[in-house]
């Protein structure tokens, strides 16, 4: 199995064991001529890849035969073939996409006191709403600048993020009752705000519904997300999941912290018991102190999500029914359908202010909202400046051209273009500085060595969505 599916859509590194050069006649020389293939062991006992990393092109070689077919012509001269197709497919995804999400803050405040949030405490405890009249300005301005961007009818994506935005509800129900043809909503919520006439509005404008919870218990959950008071939410969040757990717009979102790694398999066997048919198990980004200082050790890490995902296979071969396990989805649709990828944090450039960007309370704009709590990168505010001219700032120019091909060892990494040296943010925050590897760097090339594990297994669609080859098309 080898190369990738087109999307015709606008939509420490790992080891290498050998790199060969070759002429246009597919005779090795010793100059840089042709693709440059690299040897990845994908912990599969009768594979391993070849990967040209400059386009993200991959075989899965069954290990006898790897040799000969980097030494023999078949392999060099079939990518060649492919390389300007492979190249202009990548270089879409990387550079050609416009704006098309925004997450929105409506307020800086937050009724729980989650000890690694992203943004900072101050704002949270006694940070501003925005009222309704300039929340729904704002969405005049957001929905005006989509107009004049996006294709005819396409309606992007908003996204009501936190802090928790139900603080400001009577805002948020106002702007999406008047702009309900204008965006797609979600909401990501602690949900202990989600009243029944909450849920109702919601679920009635169709509005995506995202929920955190940590943990398959309270001793878990409770470690890292409590009130301002120290108490718990794990019981009033299960009770909300429960109501929630047929809706289609239905997702989990976990932070993964040193308090929950461990519990992770557990965790995935919870949400599926209860329904759920999305999650995502986000390691802790160290935007913040509080985050960084609970950020787990790699390499359990990469053992306790595998154990995560494995469960999540084991619970689907036994029920007919699965746990999507998003981010790590969105890395397999990286690596066989770069244009179908659904998030944009495991590339480079990140999606932050080239697909997407965030909207403050006071009005603030930035990349994204991890740098929400860095002002440094705020471009300026939405009530003030055209949006256009905030997208172009130096804060955004800084992150938008922030690319792997500038990193070291990330320029010399066989999965660069599957892994993307994130966060930015998080990359700022501990270093002072964008031009360093993702903190996380050893996990990210675990997960591309595990995705080929799966993809060798012949277990991809398994880890999908239904229905992820609609629209797509073959490179050949």
């Amino acid at each position: 199995m080898g190369g990738r599916v087109g999307e015709p859509r606008s939509l420490s590194p790992p080891p290498i064991t050998s790199q060969i050069l070759w002429g246009p006649a597919g005779v090795p020389v010793n100059a840089g001529a042709g693709p440059h293939f690299d040897v990845l062991e994908v912990g599969h006992e009768d594979y391993v890849a070849l990967i040209e990393a400059d386009t993200a092109f991959w075989v899965l070689a069954p290990r006898p035969q790897a040799l000969d077919m980097l030494l023999g012509p078949e392999l060099p001269q079939a990518y060649l073939k492919k390389e300007a197709r492979l190249a202009a497919d990548l270089n879409q995804v990387r550079f050609g996409l416009l704006p098309s999400a925004v997450y929105f803050n409506p307020t800086e405040r937050c009724n729980l006191d989650c000890s690694y949030c992203y943004l900072p405490r101050p704002a949270r405890r006694r940070g501003r709403d925005m009222e309704p009249d300039r929340l729904l300005a704002a969405l005049g301005l957001l929905a005006d600048y989509f107009g004049r961007t996006l294709p005819k009818g396409a309606r992007p994506q908003l996204v009501f993020h936190g802090s928790e935005p139900l603080l400001a509800r009577e805002a948020v129900f106002q702007g999406m009752e008047k702009y309900a043809g204008r965006f797609r909503f979600g909401v990501q919520t602690n949900a202990t705000l989600l009243d029944k006439e909450a849920i109702d509005f919601l679920v009635g404008q169709g509005a995506g519904i995202g929920i955190s919870l940590d943990g398959a218990t309270a001793e878990v959950a409770d470690r890292t997300r409590r009130t301002w008071g120290g108490k718990g939410v794990f019981t009033q969040t299960v009770r909300t999941l429960e109501e929630l757990a047929d809706y289609p717009g239905l997702n989990v979102i976990t932070t993964v912290t040193r308090e929950n790694v461990a519990a992770l398999a557990d965790l995935v066997e919870f949400l599926h018991r209860h329904g759920v048919t999305n999650a995502l198990l986000n390691p802790v980004r160290g935007t913040q102190p509080g985050g960084r200082a609970l950020m787990p050790d790699q390499g359990g890490l990469a053992r306790y999500f595998f154990q995560a995902l494995d469960r999540a296979y084991e619970l689907e071969q036994l029920s007919g029914r699965k746990l999507i396990i998003g981010n790590f989805a969105n890395l397999l649709l990286g690596l066989v359908a770069p244009g179908a990828r659904r998030l944009m944090c495991d590339i480079s450039p990140c999606g932050g202010g080239r697909c997407f960007f965030a909207v403050g309370a006071r009005g603030e704009v930035a990349p994204c909202s991890e740098f929400l709590g860095l002002p440094q990168f705020h471009g300026g505010n939405l009530f003030d400046q055209p949006l256009p001219d905030l997208l172009k700032t130096s804060p955004f120019i800084q992150v938008t051209s922030r690319v792997v091909e500038q990193l070291d060892p990330c320029k010399r990494c066989a999965v660069r273009h599957f892994c993307g040296a994130p966060c930015p943010a998080e990359v700022y925050a501990i270093n002072g500085h964008l031009n360093a590897p993702a903190p996380y760097c050893d996990f990210y090339a675990a997960q591309a060595q595990y995705a080929f594990k799966v993809i060798a297994q012949g277990r991809l669609d398994n880890y999908l969505w239904d229905g992820w080859r609609e629209g797509l098309e073959e490179i050949r």
